[in-house]
């Protein structure tokens, strides 16, 4: 019985963690996310997050969002350059090439992308933006719910971020809004506890 009493007090725990967690990187960030283009203000560089191009039923609507927003980015003279950060770990899978010559279907000149293929979380994203490819100042684009921990992240490395919300995809089996609050706690212990870096620099 002391057992079972002891796991559920733990688990409690945990969670109301995980909420002050999520609390903490919505409020702290909100004032440097953006919904519309003309809100966004000018910087050198965007980074995009990484996310798998195909969907259940097609492509992926998280990736295709993210990169429509990139080009409006570019194409409304918010950036200069692309950085596409995702993951590349197995062959056959290359998220980083997807998201390129998806921007280069849009129009967007291969000249300014930057792709970078060991972005496998969003810390790796996020720090490498600064310690590999020089950025201090950079606009992520993702969706909020992403854009929100990736800019608490930038934040926490001295790099003078916004986020600009690509649009979010609405489905009522969809459970990544929900995943993202373990994220956010993961996020915490990341940066204050584990001091965690990226798997390649």
């Amino acid at each position: 019985m002391q057992y079972f009493l002891n796991l559920s007090a733990t688990i409690v725990g945990i969670f109301f963690w995980a909420l002050c967690s999520t609390l903490w990187i919505e409020k702290s960030t909100e004032k440097y996310l953006y919904d519309t283009i003309e809100s966004v203000p000018e910087k050198e560089f965007a980074l995009v997050l990484g996310a798998n191009k195909k969907g259940k039923f097609g492509i992926n609507k998280y990736f295709q969002y993210r990169m429509e927003s990139a080009a409006e980015l570019y194409f409304n003279k918010k950036v200069k350059k692309i950085i596409v950060s995702g993951d590349n770990h197995i062959k056959g899978y290359d998220e980083t090439t997807d998201m390129a010559l998806y921007l280069i279907a849009f129009g967007v000149p291969d000249s300014i992308i930057i792709r970078d293929y060991a972005g496998f979380r969003t810390l790796d994203s996020v720090v490498r933006a600064k310690k590999v490819f020089n950025c201090t100042s950079l606009i992520i684009v993702s969706q909020e719910f992403h854009n929100q921990r990736a800019v608490f992240i930038a934040h926490h490395y001295g790099i003078d971020a916004a986020g600009y919300n690509a649009q979010d995809v609405q489905s009522k089996s969809n459970l990544t809004h929900f995943r993202e609050i373990g994220a956010k706690f993961m996020a915490i212990l990341d940066l204050y506890l584990f001091n965690r870096q990226p798997k390649f620099l």
